[in-house]
């Protein structure tokens, strides 16, 4: 069956997130005034980044499941980690581990036992830093992605299927970004297309639409780009989405409308969980 690899050292699959850096991106979630669309993926995305980490730590250290890469869209388009990391494309998640940019002390709310709550202490690793300024060459961005990964397939044509996922407030600046996306969707390994997902940043506290099957679902042109860009789920995705509680069908795609921080969250976490079988 297609999207059945295992991870392996020797047969690694790639993870590409593609970040809109635009000016709007210092806006707010419509539902979180206090947190700016910017910060709030970036930390999404490294505490995704932290669970891949752990989730590739064995005995003998941090095995090379995924290579990573982040790509940052607004003035420029770029590669996006820093530190010793910055510029490189795709990184083997050992480096990934060895080489965050920072690492932040942070606190958290968490049950004292009695029924009230404590703040705690904890390390968070940076790899990914806000930004937001320019405009949105999405096109581009994609390109990016595709060229990356032909490069990536040629060395690992075996591996899980390569997922992308795009996460943006707003509508291409540099022209429809629908033929970009199929252009990196049609990229294939022995075991299935390319995978690219896409979530919708909310500045308004609406409702999110969440793994949507059909086009009569969405509101505006923008979300039908983006719905069109997007992936269907393959059926590991769909059992993932189905367990936390969404309806889907053989349709659904990896996309999702109008998403509050809570929802981009929730969707990084299904997104990923396909290539989940390591050894």
């Amino acid at each position: 069956m297609p999207y059945a690899a295992e991870l392996s050292r020797n047969n690694p699959t790639s993870l590409i997130f593609l970040i809109d850096q635009s000016s709007s991106m210092a806006e707010a979630f419509g539902a979180q005034p206090e947190k700016p669309k910017a910060e709030g993926v970036a930390d999404s995305i490294n505490r995704l980044l932290q669970n891949l980490v752990l989730k590739c730590a064995k005995g003998d250290g941090i095995r090379d499941y995924f290579h990573v890469g982040v790509i940052g869209y607004g003035g420029r388009v770029a590669w996006a980690l820093g530190g010793k990391l910055a510029g490189q494309k795709l990184v083997p998640i050992s480096a990934l581990a060895n080489n965050p940019l920072k690492v932040e002390q942070r606190a958290r709310k968490v049950d004292d036992g009695a029924g009230g709550l404590v703040e705690q202490k904890f390390k968070f690793p940076i790899w990914f830093e806000p930004v937001a300024g320019g405009r949105t060459p999405m096109c581009a961005a994609v390109a990016e992605a595709t060229a990356a990964l032909e490069e990536f397939i040629g060395r690992f044509p075996d591996c899980f299927p390569p997922l992308v996922i795009n996460i943006s407030d707003g509508k291409s600046t540099d022209g429809n970004p629908e033929l970009p996306a199929t252009k990196l969707r049609n990229l294939a390994t022995t075991d299935g297309n390319v995978l690219i997902f896409n979530a919708h940043l909310s500045s308004t506290p609406a409702h999110p639409i969440e793994f949507p099957s059909q086009e009569s679902e969405l509101p505006d042109p923008e979300a039908l780009i983006l719905f069109r860009m997007s992936s269907v789920l393959p059926p590991k995705l769909r059992d993932a989405a189905q367990t936390e509680g969404f309806r889907v069908n053989d349709s659904t795609r990896g996309f999702v409308f109008n998403a509050d921080l809570v929802s981009v969250i929730r969707f990084l976490d299904i997104g990923t969980r396909a290539a989940q079988t390591v050894r």
